[in-house]
């Protein structure tokens, strides 16, 4: 039941507890013990001169590089960062307690200087006034802030007006310097973007021709030299002197040929596996977690977290409050991640909605994912690298970033550059620039401006360019294969396309259900959740067995899908029959295949190796669309006369009337779709595969199909499902919850440790202000903040980060106290030629006095789209004018995956 509005306000709510009156006594106490004043310190209070901060000499030094074990309030050098003071008119002196000091602090004169005039004015109100919020609102975005933490959220508001602030000094410039600095600034993001599409083409060139080569030393190698594919090697030869198999190698007497190119090839595939997996493993990052995650990679077996709540006096708070530290003594969990296994694209998406995961996006992590795909993809498993190449663009425009103060130390522009690195992973991976950036836009992208959707197209322009050039696959195109059809489709087809997009939307759904059965079964046997290479190595080991006895399982997943896609003109792979007594074999075949892709791949999908899963479902699809496209064509073959088919043209052969490849492609455009939900997009790359305008058609009205059928079966798609079994904490701005409550239901207890309390001074222990940013770290919310608050109405905010970094830089901690009223001016006389000394117990330049609030009956429709659409971090929540608690972004999401889990449990 929701609450009344009396409920929650301030005095009905706040826990009153004999810590919070000790600090309170402290407060008092140094009040009362001060000495008299220094005139040298009066003289250095204020200087009225006022100046536009220089944001330049804000920024961190270009030669510094973070990553997740990277200090949150240290520079490289060891030194922690310096805040230049806004020009706010209060004074900046040391107020230290001079009781159980054995230490004189630095300058401890002004100490008591400071703490005598505060008394002096709050007991007489002459020399405090209040000021206005401007400047003070100002300070906090124009100061540089603290460099965002691990598994923190991105301050979307914050980033968007320091940018503006950035730019409004940078235009204030009018001189000829200044305007080239303008256009330069300007021209910085084409640069960037130019750059990374160069960079991405090289790295899918070179992980293009090594994958090749290495994945042929299965079978064998050339003579001619050992680099040399087999079709290289060959050079389209139907009998290759060159080429060497195995069996030929190593001949032994009492053994068959073919005996031996098996073990040969079982033995690489398990070698090249497990090569990939052991890789992958460098990049094993542990973290002692407070925040609920399961893991970081694609991992449907992962160990859910339990949230450790303490005890409440209401039931339905305790189970949406943020963990409660004085009532649990729970020793935090490890959670242990490995950035470069998997896709990646479900991580990239969570990182692109504002979630900081340092060190996923970096140089370890692309260097390692890079050579480890080689591997995987030789190896002959069910994976591909398309994906795979989404997450190594994005870590390429992650590094690239560096380049620019610009992007580097603002998130939210670097998200930008982000968004434009992905769609040039897609644009190079199957060579469709154009539908690299509907991908970027369909998928991944949380935050996507029309400006971004320019450079998002420039990018992936320039990298399908380069890779023209560069030619990896040494036909002169871009496109992971291309195939033409020349007959165009029959109307009668239209029912099969439907019927291709109703089984692939289907088969799709049922991957998901396959995919997390298996990963909540074998993946969480002891020995397998304890060795994933282990895993990897049974994995293999079934894929060598299984594949070598079928020629297309032992395919490589493009070249399999192009075989199955391409009309039978150009088609020499035993595909096309030549009679119609021909295809029941032919389908027979196929089935095989179809049944053991598909176990392979619901097996594979989720090992500890760099690992896609487009291309395999769209191959698995393909199979068939391929069986049901020879069994129309069987149908022709027997019912010629048949009304259905008398639009066939007599004489022409089996493929005259019905094309298979056709039918291939659009059931895997739907297969793909039921397993990843991509429309618009879909329907581009196959239309850019295939570039036939005819059957664009088709392509869209399977794809449409598909995803009706996928989202009646299962609403979640792959990585959807990735997202909730591990617990990332991002808000899907493409849904819409139904909501039942107001913001009250949700609003946590207002507790004296979660706030700061300035009713009777503004000045407060830094130990106590330790303390509770401690319950917060606890807690999970290093991302979070301590409301202000003076007789109940909130005043202001201060982020737990950037509380961290002023504590951090107190000189004694101890016996400091901290000045934290953002709304008090100093107005004594002072000389005006007198620089101002920055004070480190002065906490105001951090506090924002103005934070985002809503009242405690706002419907819960406006509560998602702040948290969506502004970014917020938080909110504060209001009760007639008084705080009554805040609603933190975790928090808000833990409360829509309940909605969701009992929607669930009742459509069940």
């Amino acid at each position: 039941m929701p609450r009344s509005a009396s409920s929650h306000t301030y005095s009905q709510t706040v826990d009153e507890d004999d810590e919070e009156e000790e600090d309170e006594n402290i407060i008092s106490q140094e009040a009362c013990y001060i000495a008299p004043a220094s005139p040298a310190a009066a003289r250095r209070l204020h200087s009225p001169k006022t100046s536009e901060l220089d944001l330049r000499r804000r920024t961190p030094s270009k030669h510094h590089s973070y990553d997740e074990h990277s200090s949150l309030l240290q520079n490289g050098d060891g030194n922690t960062k310096s805040y230049t003071a806004p020009n706010t008119g209060r004074p900046r002196f040391s107020r230290r307690s001079s009781q159980g000091s054995l230490r004189m602090p630095k300058n401890h004169s002004r100490a008591s200087s400071w703490a005598f005039h505060l008394a002096s004015a709050l007991g007489s109100g002459r020399r405090f006034s209040e000021s206005g919020m401007g400047e003070s609102k100002a300070s906090i975005f124009m100061d540089e802030r603290v460099w965002y933490d691990q598994f923190t959220s991105t301050d979307w508001v914050h980033d968007s007006i320091a940018d503006a602030f950035r730019v409004r000094d940078l235009r204030a410039r009018k001189d000829l310097r200044g305007r080239i600095s303008a256009w330069f600034d300007g021209a910085q993001g084409w640069i960037l973007v130019a750059i990374i599409g160069c960079i991405t083409a090289c790295v899918a060139f070179f992980v293009n021709i090594s994958e090749t080569s290495v994945f042929d030393y299965k079978e064998g190698y050339c003579k001619g030299g050992w680099y040399f594919s087999q079709r290289k090697c060959c050079s389209g030869q139907k009998h290759c002197p060159s080429w060497v198999t195995w069996g030929e190698r190593m001949s032994i007497t009492g053994i068959e040929r073919k005996t031996i190119d098996f073990v040969a090839y079982v033995f690489f595939v398990m070698v090249f596996s497990a090569g990939a997996c052991f890789l992958t493993m460098l990049t094993k990052t542990e973290i002692p977690s407070a925040f609920l995650l399961s893991t970081l990679d694609e991992n449907l077996g992962a160990d859910k977290q339990k949230s450790r709540v303490g005890s409440d006096d209401m039931s339905q708070k305790a189970n949406l409050s943020p963990i409660e530290p004085e009532a649990v003594h729970v020793k935090p969990s490890t959670m242990v991640y490995y950035p470069a296994a998997g896709s990646g694209v479900a991580e990239v998406k969570v990182i692109l909605s504002g979630f900081v995961v340092h060190g996923y996006l970096g140089l370890r992590t692309l260097v390692v994912k890079t050579f480890a795909l080689i591997l995987s993809v030789a190896s002959g498993l069910s994976v591909g690298k398309e994906g795979p190449y989404v997450h190594i663009a994005t870590c390429v425009g992650n590094i690239a970033c560096r380049m620019f103060s610009k992007y580097n130390h603002n998130d939210g522009k670097r998200r930008e550059i982000l968004s434009a690195s992905a769609a040039c992973g897609v644009g190079v991976a199957f060579g469709a620039p154009i539908s690299g950036v509907l991908f970027s836009l369909e998928e991944v992208s949380y935050y996507f401006p029309p400006k971004t959707l320019f450079r998002t197209f420039f990018c992936s322009i320039v990298a399908a360019l380069s890779l023209k050039f560069l030619n990896p696959y040494g036909t002169g195109k871009i496109v992971i294969f291309e195939v033409r059809y020349d007959s165009d489709w029959r109307s009668f087809e239209m029912f099969v396309f439907i019927l291709l997009g109703i089984l692939g939307g289907a088969l799709g759904a049922l991957f998901i259900k396959a995919s997390r059965i298996w990963a909540r079964t074998f993946r969480r046997i002891p020995a397998i959740k304890r060795w994933p290479v282990l895993e990897v190595v049974l994995v293999a080991l079934v894929t060598g067995l299984a594949s070598f006895w079928n020629r297309y399982t032992k395919l490589a997943v493009t070249e399999l899908l192009f075989d199955l896609a391409s009309p039978c003109q150009d088609n020499s792979t035993g595909l096309c029959p030549q009679h119609g007594n021909e295809i029941p074999g032919i389908v027979g075949y196929l089935c095989i295949a179809f049944v053991i892709k598909s176990v392979l791949t619901t097996i594979t999908f989720g090992i500890k190796v760099p690992a896609g899963i487009y291309v395999p479902s769209m191959v698995v699809g393909g199979l068939m669309g391929r069986i049901v496209g020879h069994l129309v064509q069987y149908l022709a073959f027997m019912h010629p006369d048949n009304a259905i088919f008398r639009t066939c043209p007599t004489g022409g052969g089996l493929g005259s009337c019905v094309t298979p490849g056709v039918y291939a492609l659009v059931a895997a455009g739907a297969t793909m779709c039921g397993v990843t939900r991509l429309s618009v997009t879909l329907a581009v790359i196959l239309f850019e595969l295939t570039g036939s305008l005819d059957h664009v058609l088709p392509f869209s009205l399977s794809v449409l199909v598909a995803k009706w059928t996928a989202d009646a079966l299962e609403p979640l798609s792959i990585y959807d499902l990735l997202a909730d079994m591990n617990s990332y904490p991002m808000l899907d701005n493409k849904l819409r919850p139904i909501f039942n409550s107001d913001l009250g239901d949700i609003t946590p207890k207002v507790r004296s440790h979660r706030i700061i309390d300035i009713s009777n001074s503004p000045l407060v222990p830094a130990q106590g202000l330790r303390r509770k940013l401690e319950f917060l770290h606890d807690s999970g919310e290093i991302d979070g903040g301590l409301p202000i608050v003076r007789q109940g109405v909130l005043v202001g905010l201060i982020p737990a980060p950037d509380l961290q970094f002023a504590l951090d830089n107190l000189e004694d901690e101890e016996q400091s106290l901290c000045l934290m009223a953002s709304d008090l001016k100093w107005h004594d006389n002072v000389e005006e030629d007198q620089e101002r000394e920055q004070d480190p117990t002065d906490f105001t330049p951090y506090i924002d006095p103005a934070p985002v609030a809503l009242d405690v009956h706002s419907p819960m429709d406006l509560v998602f789209q702040c948290f969506v659409k502004l970014g917020l971090r938080y909110i504060c929540v209001l009760s007639h004018g008084k705080y009554a608690g805040l609603v933190h972004k975790k928090t808000f999401v833990k409360y829509i995956k309940e909605l969701e889990e009992a929607g669930l449990k009742d459509s069940a």
